[in-house]
């Protein structure tokens, strides 16, 4: 069994927090942030069953920006 650590966004969308994992695509919700976590990481591990990725993929990089705008 291989392990592998991906990056999670979390965001609230009206009363449910969606989560997401970028580096393979996988999209879950959950109406708390460790339900969403919870159900992203069973979704995830269920496509990967079905969809290995490559051995290597680049990490991905979360951060911000500011932006002034009228």
């Amino acid at each position: 069994m291989k392990t592998k650590s991906f990056t999670v966004i979390i965001y609230k969308e009206e009363d449910m927090y969606i989560a997401e994992c970028p580096e393979v695509g996988t999209i879950d919700q959950g109406e708390t942030i460790e339900q969403a976590i919870a159900n992203l990481k069973e979704a995830t591990r269920l496509y990967l069953e079905e969809c290995p990725l490559p051995d290597e993929i680049s990490p991905r990089f979360v951060t911000s920006i500011e932006v002034s705008y009228a």
